[in-house]
């Protein structure tokens, strides 16, 4: 039980084939409480979900209906986590607003959605985490980003989604810096396409010749390897961008 003890804090966990509720799944696992975000999800997932964890690990859950582009979503959320569970030492920002734009309909309302749910509740979540570790003392925080390869390629059609979640990458390196001697790690993961329940049959086969590994990327994929970036293991391992997309080919 790696995580035994610990309290992870997993945002964008709305549906079960997502790899928000893989990570907390595979956190879960591994011994971590969890608590977890949701937006728009079914009525009665997010009870169901929060009782399968607790019932399959032994681990506590709790869980909160929030719209991240609320400005004072990150601080609301902080202090519910606190007050019902403790002080986390795992975030794990994984929610993700997306929509189809292109240039010819680029506008200000889409870059302001895209920006207050990719960027600014991701850069607000990770400087309240770190500000509790500060105030307490403590030691041994993990914050993992998930981004989406904007540095790999381009993302035709999704200019705010491509902008914003490539700032994350910016963030990603400079506030690593920042909370080293705080001994809080902070790294991104970029899991390439991945079959979550979006995908469309003709999506799919197009995107099948260019993954070498021979298989789509699952959502257990990703959760795999933010379990182990939360884990004492990848306590060397700071302001990365981690590309794990199975050899898929761009080009």
């Amino acid at each position: 039980m790696k995580l035994e003890g610990a309290i992870a804090l997993v945002t964008g966990v709305s549906h079960d084939h997502g790899i928000g509720a893989a990570v907390c799944r595979e956190l879960a696992k591994e011994g971590a409480d969890i608590f977890f975000t949701h937006y728009q999800s079914e009525r009665d997932w997010p009870a169901d979900f929060q009782e399968k964890l607790r019932t399959e690990n032994g681990v506590r859950c709790r869980h909160i209906d929030i719209d991240l582009a609320d400005p004072n979503a990150a601080v609301k959320i902080i202090k519910t986590v606190r007050e019902q569970m403790g002080i986390p030492r795992i975030l794990v920002n994984n929610a993700a607003h997306s929509t189809r734009d292109g240039y010819m309909e680029l506008n200000a309302k889409t870059l302001d959605d895209h920006y207050a749910v990719n960027m600014r509740a991701t850069c607000l979540l990770s400087v309240e985490f770190a500000r509790l570790f500060k105030q307490h003392k403590q030691s041994g925080g993990r914050i993992i980003n998930l981004t989406s390869g904007q540095a790999q390629g381009p993302m035709p059609g999704e200019l705010a989604y491509g902008a914003t979640k490539g700032a994350i990458s910016a963030f990603t390196l400079s506030l690593s810096a920042e909370l080293a001697p705080l001994g809080i790690t902070v790294n991104a993961i970029n899991p390439g396409p991945t079959d979550t329940g979006w995908m469309t049959p003709e999506i799919k086969e197009s995107l099948a010749a260019k993954f070498l590994s021979g298989r789509m990327g699952m959502p257990e994929d990703a959760a795999r390897l933010a379990l182990f970036l939360a884990s004492q293991e990848a306590q060397w391992i700071t302001g990365q961008i981690i590309n794990s997309e199975g050899g898929f080919l761009r080009a």
